[in-house]
C-alpha cells in the first residue's frame, strides 16, 4: 500500500477485492468530485450531471444501487446478451469488409475495434440514424466525467453541454419507445418490473448513457489489446484456427494481461484498516486492476500471456456488487471480433516499432492504431 497525492494506492490483488466487496468504501465519489472541480472553475454543477451521479449503476452505493441492478439485470442476463451473438458475428464480418475495400492498410483499432461497440448498442437501443453519427463524440466527451480532475473548464462547459444534449435526444427516444413499444434495449428497460418497482424515464436514460460511456472505449481497448499480443504468438493463433483453444479462454486472459481499465476509485465511509494500515473515513482509495491482475502471489508466471492458465480470476470486470454490468456483452463482442479477424483472415502487422497507445485517458489502457495488412 502507497500513501500519495492525498489517497490510498492499492496493487495488490486481494486488497483490490477486499474494497471492491465491502460496503464500508462508496463508489459515489466521482460526482462528488465532479462537483469540486466545478466549484474550483466557478461553474455550477449542471443538473443532467448530477442526475448522472444519483441514478446511475456506477455512482450509487445499496440500498439504491441494488434496487437500480435488480431491475437492470431483467434486461442484462445471459440470455439477452446471447441472443445478441449473430448480430455482433454479421456486424464484425461488415465492418472488415467494409475496411478491406476503403482502408490499405486496415486500422484494427479505427476500422474495427471503434466502430463495433457503437454499432452494437445503437442497434441494441434501436436508436434512430439521426443521432449515431453523433453518439461516439458525445461518449467521448462524457467519459470524462470519471476522470474529473483532467477536466479543464473548457472540457467541463463542453461535458455539461453534451449531457445535457445526449439527455434531451433519449428522452424523445424513450417517451416514443413508451407509446410504441418494440423488442429493443430501451423496449425492454421501460417493461423491467418487479412486483413493486419500475424504472423512471431519467433512470432509463441515464442507463443507456452509460452503456456507452462504460462499454465503448474499452470494448474498444479489449478488442485492441487482444488482437496485439496475438499478432505476435502464432501459436495462439494457430490454437484458435484449430479449435483446440477457445477464444473465451483468450479474451479472459487479455482482460488480466492487459486490463482495459487500469483502475477505479472508492471512499472510505467509516474507519477501517487494511494491510495493516488505518483507513479514516472520507479517505480517497484507488484500485489499481491492472496492477491486481499481475499479482505474482496471484498468478504464476503473471507476466506471461496465458490462455490456458487456471485458479484464481481477475479484477478486469470488477468484482462484487459493482462488477461490471456489461461483462457478458463486452466480452462476448471482443470473442467474436477476434474470432473474426484471426480466423477469416491473417492478420500480419505492418509497424513493429513500439506501440502508440491512446494519451486521452489515465484509466483505459487501449492502442490509438494498430495497422494490419489482411
Amino acid at each position: 500500500m502507497h500513501r500519495t497525492l492525498g489517497m490510498w494506492v492499492l496493487t495488490r490483488h486481494s486488497d483490490v477485492r477486499h474494497v471492491l466487496r465491502e460496503d464500508m468504501f462508496s463508489a459515489a465519489l466521482i460526482p462528488e468530485l465532479v462537483s469540486a472541480q466545478a466549484a474550483r472553475y466557478g461553474r455550477e454543477d449542471a443538473v443532467a450531471v448530477r442526475r448522472m451521479g444519483t441514478k446511475s449503476l456506477v455512482f450509487t452505493d445499496d440500498p439504491e444501487h441494488r434496487r437500480l441492478r435488480d431491475l437492470a439485470n431483467r434486461v442484462f442476463g445471459g440470455r439477452a446478451i446471447a441472443s445478441l451473438r449473430e448480430h455482433i458475428r454479421l456486424t464484425s464480418e461488415t465492418l472488415l469488409q467494409n475496411a478491406v475495400r476503403t482502408s490499405a492498410p486496415v486500422d484494427v483499432i479505427a476500422d474495427y475495434a471503434t466502430p463495433l461497440p457503437i454499432t452494437v448498442i445503437c442497434d441494441w437501443m434501436d436508436l434512430p440514424a439521426s443521432m449515431r453519427p453523433d453518439i461516439g463524440r458525445w461518449t467521448h466527451d462524457i467519459r470524462f466525467l470519471l476522470e474529473p480532475t483532467l477536466m479543464t473548464a473548457t472540457d467541463l462547459d463542453r461535458v455539461h453541454a453534451v449531457v445535457d444534449t445526449f439527455t434531451l435526444a433519449l428522452q424523445q427516444v424513450v417517451l416514443e419507445r413508451r407509446g410504441h413499444p418494440g423488442t429493443d434495449l430501451i423496449s425492454r428497460m421501460l417493461t423491467a418490473t418487479t412486483d413493486t418497482d419500475e424504472l423512471s424515464v431519467d433512470e432509463i436514460v441515464v442507463l443507456c448513457i452509460m452503456c456507452f460511456v462504460a462499454g465503448n472505449e474499452t470494448t474498444t481497448a479489449l478488442v485492441g489489446n487482444t488482437s496485439l499480443v496475438l499478432l505476435s504468438r502464432p501459436d495462439v493463433v494457430t490454437a484458435l484456427r484449430t479449435g483446440s483453444l477457445p477464444v473465451r479462454a483468450i479474451v479472459d486472459e487479455s482482460v488480466r494481461y492487459d486490463s482495459p481499465l487500469q483502475m477505479t476509485k472508492r471512499v472510505a465511509t467509516v474507519d477501517t484498516e487494511i494491510g495493516g494500515h488505518r483507513i479514516q473515513a472520507g479517505d480517497h482509495v484507488l484500485l489499481c486492476l491492472g496492477a491486481a491482475n499481475r499479482d505474482p502471489d496471484v498468478f504464476d508466471r503473471p507476466e506471461n500471456f496465458d490462455p490456458t492458465r487456471t485458479g484464481a480470476t481477475h479484477v478486469g470486470f470488477g468484482h462484487g456488487m459493482h462488477r461490471c454490468l456489461g461483462a457478458l456483452l463486452a466480452q462476448m463482442q471482443a470473442e467474436i471480433a477476434v474470432e473474426t479477424l484471426f480466423t477469416q483472415h491473417d492478420p500480419q502487422r505492418i509497424d513493429v516499432s513500439p506501440q502508440q497507445w491512446q494519451t486521452q485517458s489515465s484509466i483505459v489502457r487501449g492502442l490509438a492504431h494498430l495497422p494490419v495488412t489482411l
